[in-house]
């Protein structure tokens, strides 16, 4: 069974041959850690990276525009992007409509060039698709990350916009109906391009409580969602939602939505709250820990991390996906210890 097949088995409860799991390395990591070392590690754990072969390149991964220190970057939509670590995205530090003043001589940005944060080929992502198809792998589209909620947040700041959904600002319907067709012609590419999943990622949550209330996601946000999803699970794609922070609030809309495959915060959700909530009812892609257990805690106290959401969440029928960012700070001990468990339990209910 390849990668592709054992996915989506476990998105369809259908026996997967062993739980997915995905492991990432942000870019700024190649920074912070000797290259040497991160490549011995991922050569090292073949199911987490299939195929992997050292680079003989010396210089790291070059990060995308609106991540490197120093250079404040512009997206499509006219926000200002600025971070003070190179691979970290940022924050804006420009709104270009922090006045609704300047909403007159507004437009959004053309999704036939850009897909929000600059240029796009689309015939490119085309050859891309095509070349992973053929190759027996997952064709998966994306709207860009922070897609609606937070784009509108980016465009008024955050501030502005909680105000505008509480004062309801009239003004505000007609910004979100710019953003909404923006997506939906972004994703019209991708369906025309028959991906497989489509991803919506965009976080709701804080460490406590979401970023805006149940209430204003149900009247501004949770229909947009709808109206972005119906065609991409009409066209028979996965859909596929990330939200980082706490959503305990806000988890039923989004499942109403059409959500098939939540992608969510462990620790900060609760293992227990997850299982009892979610477990058997939508394809779980749990998002491993990286403010505690993984950045302060023993190689124990990490594998007892994994074995614990395994066998709480996971089922013989599938259902259950993990996935680790790897950012800078976290010891390289407990970096091996967590490949070792997330390769360990991959196979527990083979």
């Amino acid at each position: 069974m390849n990668r592709r097949e054992n996915i989506l088995r476990a998105v369809r409860f259908e026996q997967p041959e062993t739980i997915p799991m995905q492991f990432s390395v942000n870019s700024a990591c190649w920074e912070r850690y000797p290259r040497s070392a991160l490549e011995d590690l991922m050569e090292s754990h073949r199911l987490l990276f299939p195929g992997f072969k050292p680079s003989s390149a010396k210089t790291p991964p070059r990060p995308a525009p609106w991540r490197i220190a120093g250079r404040p970057y512009t997206d499509s939509w006219g926000c200002v992007w600025e971070t003070s670590q190179t691979g970290i995205t940022g924050a804006v530090t420009e709104h270009p409509l922090a006045s609704w003043d300047a909403f007159a001589d507004f437009a959004a940005p053309d999704p036939d060039a850009t897909d929000g944060w600059g240029p796009v080929d689309w015939e490119r992502i085309a050859q891309n698709l095509g070349r992973i198809r053929r190759g027996g792998g997952l064709t998966i589209g994306s709207l860009r990350h922070g897609h609606t909620f937070l784009t509108l947040t980016y465009l008024r700041g955050y501030e502005g916009l909680i105000l505008d959904m509480a004062d309801g600002e009239p003004r505000l319907r007609r910004l979100i109906d710019m953003v909404e067709e923006f997506n939906l012609q972004v994703m019209q590419h991708y369906i025309g391009l028959r991906v497989e999943v489509m991803a919506f990622p965009e976080d709701l949550g804080m460490q406590k409580g979401p970023m805006l209330s149940p209430r204003h996601f149900r009247e501004y946000i949770k229909p947009v969602y709808r109206n972005l999803m119906a065609p991409a699970r009409a066209s028979g794609c996965i859909i596929h939602m990330h939200s980082d922070g706490d959503i305990h609030e806000l988890v039923d809309d989004l499942l109403e939505g059409g959500v098939q495959v939540l992608n969510l915060q462990d620790l900060v959700n609760g293992i227990d709250w997850i299982r009892d909530r979610l477990a058997g009812r939508i394809c779980i892609d749990l998002d491993i820990d990286r403010q505690a257990v993984t950045r302060f805690g023993t190689p124990g106290r990490i594998d007892a991390l994994i074995r614990e959401e395994v066998v709480k969440l996971g089922s013989r029928k599938g259902g259950l996906m993990m996935r680790y960012g790897l950012y800078p700070g976290v010891p390289l001990e407990n970096v091996r210890a967590l490949m070792d468990a997330m390769e360990r339990y991959a196979g527990h209910y083979s």
